[in-house]
């Protein structure tokens, strides 16, 4: 009997093996079809979002464009297709692994957990959690949210932050979970919550985007601060080392800075406001010791 399980357990490694030997990567993927799907998120302003004719946009979106172009030459696909598919906190990591999309181009915080199941490339971009509310709030930061509705978006580091942190300081907060961005900020907007948690800069360009930016207020204390980046395959070194070097060139010769000020510190779309966002000392560091170290 032992015999046997041996021999069992033999044959499904050998098959594992066999399995994982006979998976494409992508670069393979991509030059046999023709074709690369990268993703998009409909409302992470100013990195990955929709312009007022419903196309993606964004920092992220435009560095995810140049990797592309790096694609055909790496393939010899001259004719290299760009298709494109829309993606949420909640969906994106698997459809990155069943191989719907090739690379995500959106607002993904790299970190320690997620690591285990995908790649990320050189972190591009540092942020923290803050608070999004009316102008007309009391709220400051997290220690006026206790006995309060606070949401973030379902999928995200920062409900997590916040789950955690409500639990370890028993402030009573009543966590909602929305499917968006664009639907937390509106659980705010309607009053059905008092704060919506979100990475800081994510938060300034849905009050940018707002009908009336006036409204709405960013406030607290950045809560741990994290790393965005750009995802990929796990396994997949020659596709990941691509996007890396891809943003390794850009940020020696400067498309990089450039790109910067145009989505972070110039009007930008739909209503032309800026986000006066300068780069952080994190990013500039990064910038001279190109890393993809995660978050804790």
């Amino acid at each position: 009997m032992k015999l046997k399980l041996s021999l069992l357990t033999a044959a499904l490694m050998l098959t594992a093996s066999v399995a994982q030997a006979q998976t494409p990567s992508t670069l393979e993927k991509v030059k046999a079809s023709g074709s690369i799907t990268v993703s998009y998120r409909e409302a992470s302003i100013p990195f990955s979002y929709l312009d007022d004719k419903g196309q993606p946009t964004g920092f992220a979106w435009e560095i995810c464009s140049k990797v592309a172009d790096e694609v055909k030459k790496a393939t010899g696909r001259a004719d290299l297709k760009v298709q494109t598919q829309a993606v949420t906190s909640g969906n994106r990591i698997p459809l990155l692994q069943n191989g719907t999309i090739d690379i995500e181009c959106g607002s993904t915080t790299n970190n320690s957990e997620r690591q285990k199941q995908v790649s990320f490339a050189t972190n591009y971009f540092y942020t923290g959690t803050k608070f999004l509310v009316k102008s007309s709030s009391t709220v400051k930061g997290l220690d006026d949210l206790k006995g309060k509705q606070v949401v973030s978006t379902t999928g995200t580091t920062n409900f997590r932050i916040i789950r955690n942190l409500n639990e370890e300081k028993k402030l009573n907060i009543e966590l909602l979970g929305a499917k968006d961005h664009a639907e937390s900020a509106l659980l705010v907007q309607t009053g059905r919550a008092e704060a919506f948690a979100m990475d800081d800069i994510l938060l300034y360009g849905l009050k940018a985007s707002a009908v009336n930016p006036a409204e709405l207020a960013v406030v607290g204390e950045a809560i741990q601060v994290e790393p965005y980046a750009i995802m990929v395959r796990k396994d997949d070194p020659a596709f990941k080392k691509l996007v890396d070097d891809t943003l390794a060139a850009m940020m020696k010769s400067g498309e990089f800075d450039r790109l910067y000020k145009k989505w972070f510190q110039s009007p930008i779309p739909p209503k032309g406001i800026n986000l006066n966002a300068p780069m952080s000392k994190d990013l500039i560091d990064n910038l001279k010791n190109l890393s993809d170290k995660p978050a804790t």
